[in-house]
């Protein structure tokens, strides 16, 4: 039987993760991860194999913690377009409000390792599938409903708002305009 560990795993990962979100995946350094998370080396490998394997449970566990915000703001109450609209205003708020502007770890992934790395890509696509999933299914509830135009496929809107809200997140690393942010989001929720 091996010995447990002694540290605890999610603080590590959450840990990590804030390297990884400030400095992108190859600027991280092994002696970065070890600093943040106060583990040794050794330690590090053990438990994740190395750097890509933490990258990974890394990624990971943004996927959960985010999922979990945006299924919470898509299936709360309210009208669907209201829904989506507090989707992307989430965003906007909570690009705005960091310093560091490092905008969505997902998204920086995709950018930064996604097209070279089939691990990365298929993890960031596992993440983007969930979110299409939910507001694909929020659509074609607003649709039924008499919110949205029925003349477009869910799907196809579905991937239309998603490229907005992807855009959004990008758009918000650089600008402090909020008003050019929410334009994007009112453009958005007009085609639908």
């Amino acid at each position: 039987m091996g010995r447990p560990r002694g540290f605890d795993d999610a603080a590590v990962v959450d840990a990590a993760m804030e390297v990884f979100w400030s400095k992108g995946y190859e600027a991280t350094s092994t002696e970065d991860l070890c600093a943040r998370t106060g583990l040794g080396r050794g330690s590090l490998y053990n438990a994740y194999g190395s750097k890509h394997g933490l990258y990974e449970r890394v990624l990971r566990r943004y996927a959960e913690i985010g999922f979990g915000g945006q299924l919470a703001i898509l299936e709360g109450p309210g009208a669907a377009k209201d829904r989506l609209r507090a989707l992307m205003l989430t965003v906007i708020d909570t690009d705005l409000a960091d310093p560091d502007r490092r905008g969505c770890l997902a998204i920086n992934a995709a950018v930064d390792a996604g097209g070279t790395d089939g691990l990365v890509a298929e993890a960031v696509r596992r993440q983007f599938g969930r979110l299409e999933g939910a507001v694909c299914h929020l659509i074609a509830s607003g649709q039924r409903a008499g919110e949205f135009s029925c003349d477009v496929d869910p799907l196809v809107s579905t991937r239309f708002f998603l490229s907005a809200y992807y855009g959004l997140r990008v758009l918000g690393k650089v600008t402090h305009d909020r008003q050019e942010l929410e334009d994007v989001v009112d453009g958005a929720l007009a085609r639908l």
